[in-house]
């Protein structure tokens, strides 16, 4: 999720509404609006505004590999020349779930979920390393799913 402007206020209730939707994101409005003081179509309107101004969505978290995508990465990407140009077209690459311009040793950082090793190499030397400005990429693998959490900003 791009972050966007925020056209609203996220105030306690707000953010308590949020809270209610990360523990589980089908709860009904009107148990939510039981537990922050709201009606059913209050909060309903309260989620509205919410994702329509971008500040949260609303979606299904799987495990990527019960659905066939056995191999995860972070790939580290440092660039020669315009960053924003090179983050516009790795934006386009729909294995990548995750992309940060980023402070340090790189530029930008990549989260690919991709089915196998042979996939995770054709997009990072057929795609990634073929963008005009990539210089060098590095390549983190992931072994094992620790921790996952999608409480940001509310706890």
């Amino acid at each position: 999720m791009a972050r966007k402007e925020a056209a609203v206020v996220v105030d306690d209730v707000s953010r308590s509404i949020i809270e209610q939707l990360q523990e589980d994101g089908r709860r009904p409005y009107a148990t939510i609006g039981k537990a922050v003081g709201l009606s059913e179509a209050a909060v309903r309107q309260r989620v509205q505004r919410l994702t329509e101004a971008g500040v949260m969505q609303i979606v299904a978290v799987t495990d990527p590999a019960s659905l066939g995508f056995s191999r995860s990465a972070m790939v580290g990407i440092k660039v020669d020349g315009d960053l924003e140009r090179v983050a516009d077209l790795l934006e386009e690459i729909p294995e990548i779930d995750y992309l940060v311009i980023s402070a340090g040793s790189f530029d930008l950082l990549a989260e690919l979920v991709v089915t196998d090793d042979a996939e995770l190499l054709d997009i990072i030397n057929g795609r990634i390393r073929a963008i005009a400005g990539v210089k060098t990429t590095e390549t983190f693998v992931y072994l094992k799913l620790r921790k996952q959490i999608y409480t940001w900003g509310t706890r």
